[in-house]
């Protein structure tokens, strides 16, 4: 009779230290150490390509994005964060040239003519 009590008190009791063990859960680190650029024109320069050169790097080619009062859409850029120095130019004329700090996660709006 003493050992039933036991199993029985065992069988009460074992649920509770399976609940104390849990499988290994993936952990969450943060954010990705990134932030983004969105180029905008109000008229002229919105839906051509423009030349973008960051910190006196290899320029590319971006898409710059019709600017609108509603929720602006377009290509966001990746680059790293901190002070970066940006030039855009068009068929040679430069039409943004500044130093800018960015942070984490941010989305830069460069606003062009």
């Amino acid at each position: 009779m003493k050992k039933f009590l036991k199993i029985i008190a065992f069988a009460a009791i074992f649920p509770a230290f399976l609940a104390g063990c849990k499988a290994p859960v993936a952990q969450q680190s943060g954010k990705e150490d990134i932030a983004y650029l969105l180029f905008v024109s109000p008229n002229t320069y919105a839906g051509k390509k423009v030349t973008v050169s960051l910190d006196n790097q290899k320029p590319f080619s971006v898409q710059v994005v019709k600017e609108k009062k509603s929720k602006r859409k377009g290509t966001q850029y990746g680059v790293k964060t901190g002070a970066r120095h940006i030039k855009v130019s068009y068929e040679g004329k430069t039409l943004y040239n500044k130093k800018i700090f960015i942070s984490t996660q941010e989305v830069k709006q460069i606003i062009l003519p």
